[in-house]
C-alpha cells in the first residue's frame, strides 16, 4: 500500500532545519519500522498542493497502528507542530512498490483522472484511498523526466509536480503478501 503525508511548513527560520530533521532523522527511522519498504521525501515545483510530500510503501494500515510506528517513527513531531499546516495524511491502495524518483526526475500527481498523463505519455499508477482522510480519493501517478516539467504543469489543472528531495530509501525485508495482492 501507499502511505503519503502532505504539508505545508510555516516558519521559514526554522524550516532548513525542520527539512534536515525529516530527511535524515525521520525518514531513515520509518524505513526501520517493520512494514516499510520504501520511504521518498518530495518538494513541490507548482502551485495549488501542500509543500511537501512523503511517499512510503507499507504494508497496511496496521503498521501505522503499531507500537513500533509510534516509537520509531510516528508522534514524533511535538517541536514542529506548531508550524505544520495543511497537513493530510492517506493510504491508498497497492500499486507495488512506490516508484523511486531520481534527481533528473519529477514525480507527477494527478486527481482528475490519467488521461492527462497517458496524453503526455507517461504511464500512470492508479491508486484509490482506503483510509485515512481518503481524500482525493482517487490519484495518478507517474514519473516524468524532469526536461519535459515546464511543458507540462499549464495542461491540467489538479496535476502537480514535485521534485525529489531525497533518495529513495528501501528496506531489505521483503513486501508482505497482503501488499502485493
Amino acid at each position: 500500500m501507499i502511505y503519503t503525508v502532505e504539508c505545508s511548513f510555516a516558519d521559514s527560520h526554522s524550516e532548513a532545519e525542520w527539512n534536515d530533521f525529516y530527511s535524515l532523522e525521520k525518514l531513515p527511522a520509518l524505513i526501520s519500522v517493520t512494514g516499510f519498504h520504501t520511504s521518498q521525501r518530495f518538494r513541490s515545483i507548482s502551485d495549488g498542493c501542500p509543500v511537501y510530500l512523503a511517499i512510503h510503501t507499507i504494508d497496511g494500515l496496521e503498521v501505522l497502528m503499531g507500537e513500533e510506528y509510534r516509537q520509531k517513527g510516528g508522534g514524533n513531531f511535538a517541536r514542529w507542530q506548531q508550524h505544520i499546516t495543511d497537513w493530510h495524511r492517506n493510504l491508498y491502495s497497492d500499486i507495488g512498490l512506490a516508484p523511486a524518483v531520481g534527481a533528473d526526475e519529477i514525480l507527477v500527481l494527478c486527481s482528475s483522472g490519467p488521461d492527462p498523463l497517458i496524453r503526455m505519455g507517461l504511464e500512470p499508477l492508479a491508486m484509490h484511498a482506503v483510509a485515512l482522510e481518503k481524500f482525493p480519493e482517487h490519484r495518478w501517478l507517474a514519473v516524468l523526466p524532469r526536461a519535459n516539467a515546464p511543458l507540462v504543469e499549464s495542461i491540467v489543472d489538479g496535476l502537480h509536480l514535485y521534485a525529489p528531495m531525497t533518495e529513495q530509501l528501501t528496506s531489505p525485508r521483503p513486501l508482505s503478501t497482503a501488499s502485493t495482492k
